[in-house]
């Protein structure tokens, strides 16, 4: 499929992303600051957040229900969700499932990539491997998929998820 067709049916999952993110970005703010500031919310961290948003076609879920994919490859040559995010682009993931049944997302997971990125250095320095292997799409693209559980506990790699693992 190309680029504008894959878009196309991702981002009519963009309002539920949003809502479900938004969730974990804001936070009650301290009685002080609600009593003399009229602050009722705060952001989490006090720097801009870059979400990538991720959703895989419906069938997946319950075959690969620990698994999350990045893109690795395009016939192309052009930069890669795996590269972009390698290089340090990015601060979380939002990886969600469509839903089999009905309209909109099932299984979701919010990644932390700082998360995501320490665990690929700690996982090379430490012998511990991650879970994780390529498949080629017979449309010549590639992605890497990766086991959310063989991630070293600290820093967690799970924000939130909609699914335990």
């Amino acid at each position: 499929m190309s680029y504008m067709s894959n878009r196309l049916w991702s981002d009519q999952f963009l309002p539920e992303i949003q809502a479900i993110v938004g969730r974990h970005l804001l936070q009650p703010s301290p009685e002080p600051l609600d009593q003399h500031h009229a602050t009722d919310l705060m952001m989490l961290d006090a720097r801009d957040m870059r979400v990538a948003a991720r959703v895989r076609r419906p069938g997946y879920a319950g075959r690969y229900p620990y698994q999350f994919t990045l893109r690795s490859a395009l016939p192309s040559g052009a930069p890669t969700e795996l590269g972009k995010i390698i290089e340090g682009k990015g601060d979380w993931l939002f990886y969600g499932h469509a839903s089999d049944a009905e309209p909109g997302l099932g299984n979701w997971w919010l990644i932390d990539l700082r998360a995501f990125r320490a665990g690929l250095i700690r996982s090379r320095r430490s012998g511990q491997p991650i879970q994780c292997g390529s498949k080629l799409n017979p449309d010549g693209t590639s992605f890497m998929w990766f086991d959310i559980r063989s991630f070293p506990q600290e820093p967690p790699l799970v924000v939130a998820s909609e699914v335990g693992y």
